[in-house]
């Protein structure tokens, strides 16, 4: 089992380097684990890249796994209505940690 770590900083400009990481894992047999301890800014973006990734994995029969979701993360998770999509449990909302564009 293998683990991936998500750097800290999801912004939309980060996105292909997001996407050029999780490629390599893509064909990657057996359970991947996704550290996401680190994530303090996440843009929907990523989190579609994200989204991709991990149906990607299931529709080819492999497993993904989130590890060490931060606030910050979860909280965009369930704003953005994938929670399940990424396999994560619902927290109490704590929104105060997003980051809003408006």
């Amino acid at each position: 089992m293998s683990t991936v770590a998500l750097a800290q900083d999801l912004g939309i400009e980060s996105t292909s380097e997001l996407k050029q990481q999780l490629a390599t894992h893509l064909p990657q047999a057996g359970e991947l684990r996704v550290d996401a301890g680190q994530v303090s800014r996440i843009h929907t973006a990523a989190m579609q890249v994200l989204c991709a990734f991990v149906l990607a994995r299931q529709q080819a029969g492999q497993g993904t796994v989130f590890d060490n979701a931060t606030d910050t993360f979860r909280d965009a998770a369930r704003l953005l209505g994938v929670l399940r999509t990424l396999g994560l449990e619902a927290t109490p909302d704590t929104t105060k940690s997003v980051e809003n564009a408006a």
